[in-house]
């Protein structure tokens, strides 16, 4: 699968990204979510920033699945979502190609 990089503002928080595609004629709509997780937060010492990460996204919203992890800066990490339903059809579409 081919991929577009589309640069994104930081903002404070959960940023919802809804991209539309047309592609050899097919539309489809994609929902993203970019969130940015800050090591403050972090309930495990920092030194272990996987299971940090592990640990904040352990209760995150079950309609989101984990789509991309960006570059950590010493303050936070992005985390890219999309909506669940939407990464079944990605998936399928990789498979199809």
């Amino acid at each position: 699968m081919a991929h577009i990089a589309i640069p994104l503002p930081l903002g404070n928080g959960k940023q919802e990204v809804e991209i539309e595609v047309t592609i050899n004629g097919e539309r489809q709509q994609l929902h993203y979510r970019v969130e940015l997780f800050y090591w403050a937060d972090c309930d495990v010492p920092t030194i272990d920033r996987a299971e940090c990460i592990r640990q904040m996204l352990s209760g995150y919203d079950q309609d989101w699945t984990l789509y991309y992890i960006g570059s950590p800066t010493d303050t936070f990490v992005p985390i890219t979502f999309v909506k669940k339903g939407e990464w079944a059809i990605q998936r399928q579409l990789m498979q199809v190609a």
